[in-house]
């Protein structure tokens, strides 16, 4: 069995999700994870941009 991982497109919209039903840190999570995934930088500041929920990232 071939397992699927999400997609960034697939992160950005499950984290446009949680923004839209009141969860802008799990909103941050998934936008983090998507940002995280893109080869462009400048993409990646756009979408954290995006999102102003708190991370719980402890790396960095």
């Amino acid at each position: 069995m071939t397992r699927q991982f999400p997609t960034t497109a697939e992160h950005l919209e499950a984290a446009h999700e949680m923004a839209t039903t009141g969860r802008p840190t799990l909103a941050r999570l998934l936008a983090e994870e998507a940002a995280d995934r893109t080869d462009s930088e400048e993409e990646a500041t756009r979408i954290l941009r995006d999102f102003t929920g708190r991370t719980l990232r402890t790396e960095r």
